[in-house]
């Protein structure tokens, strides 16, 4: 860990020329869920040292490679890997600890312990590697980056010890990692990279072409003068202990790409020692890469303009031509070339690594919306990577509020893999647990924020249940969220009381403007939110047994709530001083508000006062929206996202308004508005077999929305004029959509499905095995409709 071992050491481990054990098994288990380990871990002689790249080869003969060949890999803590010489994965595994291997021994400042005060599982991937095989030999080699760090912001837990390991099965035969491996420490990459800090794990990268092994991923390198390898130990062993499948599939890699500013046909160029900035499509997580051709013992420095950026890449040349790219990932919105006066520059590429694909898709009439609609979906992504972030740059700690804004628009812009990072996110959160206390901010540290770990019951597992329908995962989080619940006792007003706060508590809800946070009624809300949240889940999961205990609590708030803090126009701990935003939006999202107080709050509160931060921003949008104020909503947002809307060379959001704090922030959620709210496109039932369309497109005169839902994606296309609304709607198998008409275009003459009429002057007429009618009301005539192509166009009186 950086605090107590050597800061900035790099090692390189090489994985050379790979000559695989072989034994016969009798049956394949290529597609495994948990392997029979037979696999060792290996590494060099020394555990470590931290910051240390190590390459490892081997080389072994296959008579017939199977059709389908999947390699369970896991390193300690990064590993790349070519096969034949060609790139077959680019920055497999992830930083360690899905659960704790036994009790930790908790204190405080844990990260200062030594790893066997933290002993953890790990996680193990699955690589497919059928495509880079071959009949005959084959050879195999592994840069492996051991970290050996941690830091407070605790989302990587250290072993104390580098290691590799690689299972594969052949049919007949099965690959294992064994002292049969060749290693050695790569000399090129040095072991004082330079500090990067207390908050992040990751190294900057200082490589000395000079000192470099030349082509070793090749078959024909000669690795005669490497070490074998020292094995470790077989799984499960400490420090490692068991290992568990990553829930999440492996990053995509989208490839070299030339820069916007820099495309191929600007090489080559003679550098004139200023400094290049080069332009990447968006703010992204990239590693950079160069090519150049010049004389030896020349620095290159790679950086990028993020102010808060903590990694750089430092590259020595050798003589010659010679490319490199820097695995130590980075962003910005521009990649920073320091070269020498008089280099040939031959090119300049980046390649971008992202958690799935950007999956969803919104376009409106707007270009404000749309563009902000972007840079929302932007921000989302440079925030997510082995865990999501609060940001990229400054310290890359999952907290766990951040994380449930990121859930209530991740399901609009992100596959399967973001689904799954969130499922990562739950799971390991609980696993972590301590004397009742899930925390805001981990795995490593325990740091209890209530706020969060309160707002992740509703906005993080409620809502990964809902679009997801995993019944699994919700019945893991289950019993962490009932007993963290417990922790609060109702005092005589018959709000809920914590009367032991944690050894890591920080009584935090959110930034924005400084002493308008109204923190007693935040917390009295959110505890309220998730009280009704774990009802839901009781119910899904047949605890009903735990409904009455949380139904006497919620019934008892609710009496206490309005005459503690009800002020005649809104809520308040202390009237006069206090008429929070923050406050007042959750207690119409979390119902505690009756309905009859909504326009009052609106109107006094959350129109007038904008004191949060991004935070809580898309939380007072949401509920204006679900008091009936869409406009009022929109209005805001464009307020308060305005500046950094204009701001043309911006394509992510600031952590602070209008531009304070790193400028990519995990919290930033206005797309939950548009998606929920304008289109109106929400889940009624878990894993979207039931879902609505309820659209409020105020003054947009068309809107696309494309959801990658968990049973298939939901394309919504809506246009709007003076006399007609219409949706077309592809709908996936097996689900069933509730479509609302709106009324604000004019009074409805007809509506038409499939160019069947099926409303006609206030009566349903349709064919009710295609199509039938749901529910009337002032806003919206709803019709459910199952599976397939829709096309439904209202028309109104005025036109006919």
């Amino acid at each position: 860990m950086k605090s107590i071992t050597k800061c900035g050491y790099i090692v390189s481990v090489v994985f050379l020329t790979l000559s695989f054990t072989l034994f016969s098994l009798t049956t394949s288990r290529a597609n495994a869920a948990n392997p029979d380990w037979r696999a060792q871990w290996i590494w060099q002689a020394a555990e470590g040292p931290s910051n240390t790249w190590v390459a490892f080869r081997k080389t072994v003969n296959i008579d017939d490679v199977p059709e389908k060949v999947v390699a369970s890999v896991s390193a300690d803590s990064k590993y790349w890997m070519w096969i034949n010489g060609e790139l077959a994965v680019f920055e497999g595994s992830v930083a360690r600890g899905p659960s704790p291997a036994k009790p930790w021994k908790r204190v405080k400042e844990i990260w200062l312990a030594p790893p066997e005060d933290k002993p953890s599982n790990s996680w193990y991937e699955e690589a497919e590697i059928t495509e880079y095989l071959k009949s005959g030999e084959n050879t195999i080699a592994v840069l492996v980056w051991y970290w050996g760090a941690e830091t407070h912001k605790g989302t990587h837990i250290d072993s104390g010890k580098g290691g590799f390991i690689l299972q594969a099965d052949l049919g007949k035969e099965t690959l294992v990692t064994d002292q049969s491996w060749k290693v050695k420490s790569n000399p090129a990459y040095a072991l004082d990279s330079g500090d990067t800090g207390t908050s992040i794990i990751q190294y900057n990268v200082q490589y000395d072409a000079r000192e470099a092994m030349e082509d070793w991923q090749s078959a024909d390198f000669d690795d005669a003068d490497w070490a074998a390898a020292t094995q470790k130990g077989m799984p499960p062993t400490a420090p490692w202990y068991e290992l568990v499948k990553n829930y999440v599939p492996p990053l995509v890699n989208h490839g070299l790409q030339f820069y916007t500013s820099h495309p191929e046909s600007k090489f080559p160029f003679s550098s004139d020692g200023q400094p290049i900035n080069a332009v990447l499509a968006f703010n992204q997580q990239i590693t950079p890469w160069l090519e150049v051709e010049c004389e030896a013992g020349l620095e290159i420095k790679i950086t990028t303009d993020d102010p808060h950026n903590k990694i750089s890449a430092f590259y020595t040349t050798k003589e010659g031509r010679q490319s490199f790219e820097a695995y130590s990932w980075m962003n910005g919105h521009r990649v920073i070339y320091d070269i020498p006066a008089g280099v040939e520059v031959l090119g300049l590429k980046y390649r971008w690594m992202s958690v799935g694909e950007m999956a969803g898709s919104f376009a409106c009439s707007d270009p404000f919306y749309d563009r902000l609609w972007q840079m929302g979906r932007n921000t989302l992504f440079v925030c997510a990577r082995d865990n999501f972030m609060d940001c990229p740059d400054r310290e890359r700690a999952c907290w766990i509020g951040d994380v449930a804004d990121q859930s209530s628009y991740l399901f609009y812009c992100m596959d399967k893999s973001g689904r799954q990072l969130l499922k990562k996110a739950i799971r390991t959160t609980m696993a972590y647990s301590h004397e009742g206390i899930y925390a805001a901010l981990g795995p490593l540290r325990l740091r209890e924020l209530p706020s969060q770990s309160l707002q992740f019951v509703d906005q993080g597992v409620w809502q990964y249940y809902l679009n997801t329908g995993d019944i699994e995962t919700l019945r893991y989080a289950y019993p962490y969220v009932r007993q963290y619940l417990k922790l609060w006792n109702p005092g005589e007003d018959g709000l809920q009381v914590r009367k032991k706060p944690s050894m890591d508590h920080w009584n935090w809800s959110d930034w924005g403007q400084k002493d308008t946070i109204d923190q007693q009624i935040v917390i009295d809300s959110l505890y309220f939110m998730a009280l009704n949240s774990a009802v839901k889940m009781a119910n899904e999961l047949g605890e009903t047994g735990d409904v009455a205990w949380y139904q006497k609590r919620i019934d008892a708030m609710k009496a206490g709530f309005d005459k503690k803090y009800w002020t005649g126009k809104y809520y308040s701990s202390r009237p006069g001083k206090l008429q929070d935003d923050r406050a007042n939006c959750l207690t119409i999202l979390s119902g505690i508000a009756p309905k009859d107080k909504h326009a009052s709050i609106v109107r006094n509160v959350l129109i007038p006062n904008h004191f949060c931060s991004p935070h809580f921003e898309w939380m007072v949008e949401d509920a204006m929206c679900q008091a009936g104020f869409h406009e009022a909503a929109l209005q805001r947002m464009k307020q308060r996202y305005q500046s950094q809307v204009d701001r043309e060379w911006q394509t992510t959001l600031y952590e602070k308004f209008p531009k304070g704090g790193t400028y990519n922030h995990a919290w930033n959620a206005p797309n939950a508005i548009l998606a929920k709210h304008i289109a109106g496109i929400v889940p009624t039932q878990p894993g979207w077999r039931e879902f609505r369309i309820t659209p409020t497109l105020l003054h947009m005169t068309s809107l696309d929305q494309d959801i990658p839902s968990v049973v298939g994606d939901v394309a919504v296309s809506m246009q709007r004029n003076d006399s007609t609304f219409s949706i077309n709607l592809q709908s996936p198998e097996g689900t069933t959509a509730i479509v609302g008409i709106p009324k604000s275009v004019g009074d409805i003459h007809n509506v038409r499905v499939n160019d069947q009429i099926i409303w006609k002057d206030g009566k349903f007429t349709g064919d009710k095995s295609n199509v039938e009618f749901a529910s009337e009301d002032k806003e919206l005539i709803k019709f459910k409709l199952g599976s397939g192509q829709w096309s439904i166009v209202s028309t109104t009186a005025n036109e006919h």
